[in-house]
């Protein structure tokens, strides 16, 4: 079963104080197994067509061929509760922002978006090291938390995160495009050796802060690697977005525009939405 949190406790505050020092945190049974299974044949729905995603699909990996024959390197669908309103209701919504929330110690943390991501079997295409905020409009309060949960088991094989510890701490390292398509993902200068890998059990989820540098392997197994991932920051700072038309690709069909001057708040190389 999903975990009844104290949040009064030791161990919370421990937990607390380590992803405001360190950048990310690993959170175990954010969802309970009937749950897991009941969001992976949703979570298939999208996949397979049964629910019309065409707008909302990108590959992530497409700065290298194709790996599988009509199947993408990386599997991104954004907006998933827009696609299909009943995830809105969903526990693991309530659960995760009630957690960031407790965090950061502010009751103003709202829902900003969401998105799927998926490595199909030997696709064996990692996700480049990047940081999510390299994806968005520069704001004035740039806390955020984007929240991977894990619906299968994440291995180092099949791509389960890894978070660079206090990278959020550092200036925006300069991104750049993985490809020359349009839509291809940000990276960044980053190496294993600076980062830390997180495995997890399916209904586990990997938090971390909007700046920290994160990247994972190729799925190189016979098996799944499913990702569901909320993104949270201020209300305050979700109203400035969208004032300005920023919507992280919700109309569909977006298009990343990589900015390499630094913006009025002292940061570089940002762009116009978010991968993970």
């Amino acid at each position: 079963m999903a975990t009844v949190v104290d949040y009064t406790t030791l161990q919370f505050q421990a937990q607390q104080q380590h992803f405001l020092s360190e950048g990310y945190l690993q959170w175990d049974n954010l969802l309970t197994k009937d749950e897991v299974a009941a969001l992976i044949t949703i979570y298939d729905q999208f996949l397979d067509g049964t629910l019309d995603v065409k707008k909302h699909r990108y590959d992530l990996g497409s700065a290298v061929a194709p790996k599988l024959e009509g199947k993408e390197n990386i599997t991104q669908i954004m907006w998933p509760s827009d696609i299909l309103p009943s995830l809105r209701d969903h526990p693991m919504r309530q659960r995760a922002l009630e957690l960031v929330r407790k965090l950061y110690s502010d009751d103003t943390f709202d829902f900003d978006f969401d998105m799927l991501i998926c490595k199909y079997p030997h696709t064996g295409t990692p996700t480049f090291a990047h940081s999510d905020e390299a994806y968005w409009c520069p704001l004035t309060d740039k806390r955020a938390v984007s929240m991977w949960i894990a619906l299968d088991e994440s291995t180092l094989d099949n791509g389960c995160m890894w978070y660079g510890p206090k990278t959020h701490l550092d200036k925006l390292r300069p991104h750049r495009r993985s490809g020359e398509n349009a839509n291809s993902a940000l990276m960044c200068d980053a190496t294993e050796d600076e980062m830390k890998p997180m495995p997890l059990q399916p209904g586990g989820a990997g938090l971390h802060a909007g700046r920290t540098v994160h990247y994972s392997r190729g799925n190189t197994t016979d098996t799944m690697r499913r990702a569901y991932i909320l993104n949270f920051r201020p209300r305050a700072m979700i109203e400035a977005e969208r004032a300005i038309g920023f919507d992280h690709g919700r109309a569909g069909n977006k298009v990343h525009e990589v900015r390499s001057k630094e913006d009025n708040h002292g940061d570089s190389n940002t762009s116009s939405d978010n991968h993970n």
